[in-house]
């Protein structure tokens, strides 16, 4: 056995695991766990959609922050980070349509939610490094 194989499993833990739970009532238009409801409430784990909002959140004020010195130039910069970011995340989103399934799918299209920020902050920046 690799190293790798021997480190997937529970006895080998590279990073540490939190235990990270907010139970709270939540509304929901549409629930589908163990049957499908439609306009109800709920207690769960609301956890994972926080840390989503926050890392959104976040994104966005760095993304949409102004640089020191802003210019015309940094201008055409972003707008051609911002086509470039939105053409690597289409073809990743198609290429995860084409071949991902079930599960999988789905967490591509998590992280499809914060891809398109980070492709266009790796754009601008690699760009901007460039002009200087």
């Amino acid at each position: 056995m690799g190293l790798f194989s021997k480190c997937w499993n529970s006895t080998c833990r590279i990073l540490p695991v939190f235990d990270f739970s907010i139970i709270i009532p939540v509304f929901a238009i549409c629930s589908v766990f163990m049957e499908t409801k439609f306009f109800t409430s709920f207690q769960t784990n609301f956890a994972d959609e926080l840390i989503l909002l926050f890392l959104i959140f976040g994104l966005s004020l760095v993304v949409f922050s102004k640089e020191k010195n802003e210019s015309d130039k940094l201008d055409e910069l972003r707008f051609y980070s911002l086509v470039k970011s939105i053409i690597v995340n289409t073809f990743l989103l198609l290429f995860s349509i084409l071949f991902s399934y079930g599960g999988g799918f789905l967490a591509v299209m998590v992280c499809n939610l914060f891809s398109f920020f980070l492709f266009y902050l790796f754009f601008f920046h690699l760009a901007s490094r460039k002009r200087n």
